[in-house]
């Protein structure tokens, strides 16, 4: 997906946070912190990593965080679609901008922003301790989304391509988790009763179908940041989606498919809520808790 070259925004609710040390030590090697990152890449709590591994993990000193001072080169839409920081940072605008109407119109919330934070290496959150395996996630407790950019490299030993839009699929479902903290229900996914049919499942779908319903409407308005998305577009963002199933990442990861231990959804079930939001643009479409509560719009 493309910015528009001419586009400009600054300022934001965004910071990044630098790290010292080396992260942090869990058991399993490389193929264990690629599973902790895919456990937390879309809605995972840092604190709950043990409980994936079985491992221990050891904390160590964050660096300080500074403000949306770091984005200062990224000035354009063009700086967007060079650097991966300025991507995410200009992706965090589009999202928020969607939302500020979407939201109240369709749901009657108004929405508030979360701040993007961008670390390497270490960061303290207000769900706990994350390295730079943690992966992207959302902290309820901080309203904050974090996000460690080596983690999209480490996505295509699962299957996704590191495309722009796959990038920016990662930022809206993790903002759609925002989402669900002001609807009142993200609390209701539990990790401890997974399955095909949890409410787990169902609270991470509808993620995915939130951040359809973003590349939807992208680039609409009078001053959209993004052209069209094209249909090679589309599909990296649907590899993307398919590369974080429970299957999949069951199977890459040596093991058998088992339903019955997933929190996220399969392949399938991942690209499928996706299109609906996008094929739609519409909330109702991703009512996958059965609430009824939404305003076609």
């Amino acid at each position: 997906m493309t910015f528009r070259d001419d586009v400009t925004r600054s300022g934001g609710n965004a910071r990044k946070s630098g790290g010292g040390g080396r992260g942090m030590a869990v058991g399993g090697g490389i193929g264990g912190l690629l599973l902790v990152g895919l456990f937390l890449l879309l809605g995972g709590n840092p604190a709950e990593i043990d409980q994936v591994l079985g491992g221990d993990q050891t904390q160590i000193e964050s660096g300080e965080s500074t403000g949306a001072g770091d984005f200062d080169h990224c000035q354009t839409g063009a700086d967007a679609n060079a650097s991966d920081d300025c991507r995410l940072y200009y992706t965090s605008f589009s999202v928020n901008e969607m939302w500020q109407t979407l939201l109240p119109a369709q749901a009657g919330i108004e929405y508030t922003e979360p701040t993007l934070t961008l670390f390497k290496n270490s960061t303290q959150t207000g769900c706990g301790f994350a390295s730079a395996s943690t992966g992207p996630f959302y902290c309820p407790s901080d309203q904050d989304a974090y996000f460690d950019l080596t983690f999209f490299d480490q996505m295509r030993q699962f299957g996704a391509e590191n495309a722009p839009l796959a990038q920016m699929y990662i930022v809206a479902h993790e903002y759609g988790h925002h989402v669900q903290n002001l609807e009142g229900t993200l609390g209701l996914s539990n990790y401890n009763d997974p399955g095909a049919d949890s409410n787990a499942v169902k609270i991470e779908l509808q993620a995915d179908c939130y951040a359809g319903i973003w590349a939807n409407h992208s680039s609409e308005g009078p001053d959209p940041l993004l052209q069209p998305i094209t249909e090679s577009e589309l599909d990296s963002a649907l590899l993307a989606a398919s590369a974080v199933g429970d299957d999949n990442i069951q199977q890459r990861s040596g093991g058998d498919v088992n339903p019955e231990s997933w929190t996220h959804g399969s392949s399938q079930q991942r690209k499928d809520a996706f299109l609906a939001g996008y094929n739609t643009g519409q909330m109702s479409a991703c009512d996958f808790l059965g609430r009824g509560v939404y305003n076609d719009a």
